[in-house]
């Protein structure tokens, strides 16, 4: 289950406003000035650049991180050694995408940075490009599709360049010259038939097999199935599997674990260094208790260690600043078990978390008046601490591509027992609502002026509302009947796709309700058609932007969006409750019955809410498959040209800021923030800065 909601994975078009929100690595010092102890102005800055470079399919964008000036130097020691813990993991993601992942990152650095000839050329600008798309997607397979890419420029000039740059940065083998290193490589930099799809989600095909990714090496999906239903599988049972590779050794199955002394332990010590250092200066004693006990899942690999960290964490409500840290989301993996490295570390937004508390504080309303079935509410909806964080740094699958929404820990137990925290990327959504402020989507693709007027007034508001319910009220939302398994083993490959399905369906059932009026969190009801016209808009049409012709839905976010859409449309058409209209040449979705429509998403949350309730596999899979799924290529090429023609890139991400320690000799006097504005540097800086691992792990 991945409890996060992409606005990369929404059009944008909601975001019209620009005023939405009111010992690792070699960082140098600056010299130490004065520390400041007067409180400075430290919010956004409306001169602030946004946008940074852009290539193929990706916009690059920046961050502010407002309040971080005015931190005690204590939280801003924290905060360092916290950002320093999240960046050294970045090794991980890669290997985890790929076996050959740092072989080919270390390649395209060592190309990139020591290549002397021409670099005006067509060609060395196609392998520019192809360098950025590694660096965006942690690995040369789309950070969105999944589907493998390869360089435009020929195979003969990359090898040009290769043989003209400094052969000591390749990761050649022991007496291995370059043209045996071209050879071996080829396949997996040009061949789009070796390892094509990092995560193969297909019906009735081995997923493991087919799946390209660093989780399983020479087992079969049958076997790793055989091998996890051994394993303890009590309602309070760790996550099995979260933490580790699965191999075949000596013909038995056996798990090489990421751990200190175990698989990937060179980073993970770095890790623990700074977790360590950042336990010495928490906030509070429940801050550091989760931070060691981090530390210690990471030196022990006890997934029960984990559970423990986790539950700390979820209890540790009272300091400003927080960090995700760990093997957490499991998108990465075809049957959901292995969890993909990732950190976000952040400081709370006092002013936009009450917006996000009001709600947290209805839950049980919520649960109780929400339309399933009574069997699957839960009778008392415990824990829920929701926030709104400003983001001081991402680093492995949360970044460049973030997520603006995170709801964690994702063990179904802790968070029915323990709760769970609900978070809103406040400072993340600025910038997307900054930059697309100044693009055409909304024009282009709104039915009418009024249901543009109504986007450009309320779609920003109905956007947050939406991933808060989602995030704060969706995930932590209904039950498991008695004796269910998780869905990692009863929905299995649908499992993401219908978690965030229900999330979805959660938070769209709830924006047109008055209730959220009478809490004060939105003015009235239009709020909620803004939401609902975007929504229906982006799961039939608009989110086809990010497929390239002849390709069909496979993201997970992408699937549960026009599942619920096309389900609604469907079986809506008996009362023309959703009307797909031809004007002009051009098809635009209008909603005809915003009431009939709320019944209908509550509807089918009922359904989709039994299908996890009662590990329905059967059910889930009709779901997905039957709405989810297929694309009309006709409308599919109508909307690619409609796109064309506005000059804008379907994704978006990150140049994240960088924090400098101010030294008085071994003393952390200050800790300044920077925001870089070249992607392609900083990608270079943390290949030098923060490589640990070796090419095959």
């Amino acid at each position: 289950m991945k409890n996060r909601m992409n606005l990369k994975w929404a059009i944008p078009v909601m975001a019209i406003s620009t005023q939405l929100l009111t010992g690792c690595g070699n960082s140098k010092p600056a010299s130490a000035p004065k520390t400041e102890t007067t409180a400075v102005a430290d919010g956004y800055d409306d001169n602030f650049v946004a946008e940074a470079q852009s290539f193929a399919d990706l916009q690059l964008l920046r961050y502010q991180v407002p309040g971080f000036k005015n931190l005690t130097l204590q939280q801003k020691k924290l905060a360092y050694y916290l950002y320093e813990a999240a960046l050294c993991g970045r090794d991980i993601i890669y290997d985890q995408k790929s076996k050959e992942g740092i072989m080919l990152r270390k390649t395209i650095e060592a190309m990139y940075g020591t290549y002397n000839g021409d670099k005006q050329s067509e060609e060395w600008k196609q392998f520019e490009t192809y360098c950025g798309r590694v660096w965006f997607s942690n690995g040369n397979y789309h950070h969105y599709s999944n589907e493998k890419f390869i360089p435009e420029c020929t195979w003969e000039y990359f090898t040009e360049v290769l043989k003209a740059s400094d052969a000591a940065k390749l990761p050649l083998e022991n007496g291995e010259n370059a043209d045996a290193f071209l050879a071996r490589i080829k396949p997996t930099v040009y061949d789009m038939k070796y390892k094509p799809k990092l995560v193969d989600l297909r019906p009735n095909v081995d997923n493991i097999v087919g799946s390209a990714n660093n989780f399983y090496e020479g087992v079969t999906q049958k076997e790793v199935e055989a091998f996890y239903a051994t394993f303890d599988s009590s309602a309070n049972a760790p996550s099995w599997g979260l933490n580790s590779k699965v191999v075949k050794e000596n013909g038995k199955i056996v798990e090489k674990v990421w751990k200190s002394g175990g698989m990937y332990g060179a980073a993970i010590d770095k890790i623990i260094y700074w977790l360590e250092k950042a336990a010495g200066v928490a906030e509070d004693a429940e801050q550091k208790k989760a931070l060691e006990l981090l530390a210690q899942f990471y030196k022990t690999g006890d997934l029960k260690t984990f559970d423990d960290y986790s539950i700390a964490w979820v209890q540790n409500t009272g300091s400003r600043l927080d960090a995700v840290n760990g093997f957490i989301e499991v998108y990465m993996d075809a049957i959901g078990k292995k969890g993909s490295f990732e950190s976000t570390v952040s400081l709370k937004d006092m002013e936009e978390t009450e917006r996000i508390e009001a709600i947290a504080k209805e839950a049980q309303w919520f649960e109780d008046n929400s339309p399933i079935m009574p069997e699957h509410k839960k009778e008392k909806v415990k824990g829920i601490t929701a926030k709104a964080i400003t983001v001081i740094v991402e680093s492995g699958d949360a970044a460049p591509s973030t997520p603006i929404g995170i709801n964690l820990p994702n063990a179904e137990w802790i968070r029915a027992e323990h709760g769970s925290k609900s978070v809103s990327l406040t400072n993340i959504i600025h910038s997307y609502n900054v930059v697309s402020a100044k693009g055409g989507m909304a024009a282009e693709f709104a039915v009418n002026d009024t249901v543009l007027q109504r986007m450009k007034k309320y779609g920003s508001l109905a956007s947050d509302l939406h991933t808060d319910m989602h995030e704060c009220i969706g995930h932590a939302s209904g039950k498991l009947n008695p004796g269910v398994a998780t869905t990692d083993v009863t929905l299995k490959n649908y499992a993401s796709c219908l978690e965030e399905a229900r999330a979805d369906l959660v938070g769209l059932y709830y924006i047109y309700d008055q209730k959220l009026v009478d809490l004060g969190v939105m003015p009235n009801l239009e709020v909620g058609m803004a939401g609902y016209d975007n929504y229906m808009m982006n799961g039939l049409m608009t989110q086809l932007t990010r497929l390239k012709p002849g390709e069909q839905l496979e993201e997970a976010h992408m699937r549960n969006r026009a599942l619920v859409a096309h389900w609604a449309y469907e079986k809506g058409k008996k009362d023309n409750v959703v009307s797909m209209i031809k004007r002009d040449g051009k098809t635009y979705v209008q909603v005809n019955d915003y009431g009939k429509l709320r019944q209908l998403f509550g509807e089918l949350l009922k359904e989709i809410q039994r299908v996890k309730s009662e590990g329905d596999y059967k059910g889930g899979k009709y779901l997905v498959e039957t709405f989810g799924v297929k694309v009309d290529p006709t409308l599919h090429k109508e909307i690619l040209q409609r796109f064309e023609g506005l000059g804008i890139k379907p994704y978006k991400g990150f140049i994240q800021p960088k924090l400098v320690p101010v030294m008085n000799g071994e003393e952390i006097t200050e800790v300044n923030i920077e925001y870089p504005d070249n992607f392609f540097t900083q990608m270079m800086e943390y290949g030098k800065n923060y490589a640990f691992l070796p090419v095959m792990n």
